[in-house]
């Protein structure tokens, strides 16, 4: 990678009208002081309110922040990947809507790219992470354990898959995201499935985050709905490494 970069930040957005402005004028206020062009891509997922008009508001005058407004609200995992497979940049951030993760945390996030990482992943789940707000008791409860599938099921050594705040490269994204089926929430855990893989070089970063209610996952509604994308995804790639496994025989 060149010292000189073209950054695409994929925000996707449901209901966010509340939100999304502040987040986006943080963004724009980081990306004034660095010295590389950046486009930001927001994808409205269907949303009732006002989320695409105050999103437009806030990107008014920057000459490569654009939305993309879906006409029905279809799942977390669909809108990261059109932006994701809409975008031009050499690296691609995805971050929450509600930037929980701070986005001044790019700046480590890019030099582990520089060390030849291909995906890095913020991490809440280390000693150094620094936890400024936490969840419900309840809620991190739930977040834990539906990791502990993940790593039980699919992926393991990754001990916080859903943090909203992953770098990749531009090429890598262009390649996983295409083959990413889930719609929901679950999507980052066939991400990262993917890119396990695929041998790409995954490094986890202790991250800044602070939990920022309201939360648009819905503790039983949610967890029911990702524990079910977590066994979906689990078959579909068995029945790959069956297929593999009778190939080879």
């Amino acid at each position: 990678m060149t010292d000189v970069i073209f950054l695409s930040i994929v925000i996707p957005a449901y209901n966010e009208e509340e939100r999304i402005g502040q987040t986006l004028r943080r963004i724009r206020e980081y990306l004034a002081r660095q010295d590389y062009a950046a486009e930001i891509i927001v994808v409205d997922d269907g949303s009732r309110d006002r989320t695409a008009e105050t999103a437009a508001d806030a990107l008014r005058g920057m000459k490569n922040g654009r939305i993309i407004k879906r006409s029905k609200n279809i799942g977390k995992g669909c809108s990261v990947r059109e932006g994701v497979l809409q975008s031009q940049g050499e690296l691609i951030l995805f971050t929450d809507a509600d930037l929980s993760t701070p986005i001044k945390e790019l700046d480590r996030f890019v030099h582990w790219i520089r060390e030849g990482f291909d995906v890095i992943i913020g991490s809440r789940a280390y000693p150094e992470s620094d936890i400024q707000v936490r969840q419900k008791y309840f809620r991190e409860l739930m977040g834990k354990t539906f990791n502990a599938f993940v790593r039980l099921l699919l992926v393991k050594g990754i001990p916080d898959t859903q943090c909203g705040f992953k770098l990749f490269r531009g090429d890598v994204a262009r390649r996983i995201f295409p083959l990413v089926k889930t719609k929901g929430f679950s999507f980052d855990v066939e991400v990262l499935y993917l890119c396990r893989l695929s041998e790409y070089k995954i490094k986890q970063v202790p991250v800044c985050w602070r939990n920022c209610p309201p939360s648009r996952v819905r503790i039983v509604k949610s967890s029911v709905q990702m524990f079910l994308e977590l066994v979906k995804i689990r078959r579909r790639y068995k029945k790959m490494d069956r297929i593999s496994e009778r190939r080879a025989s």
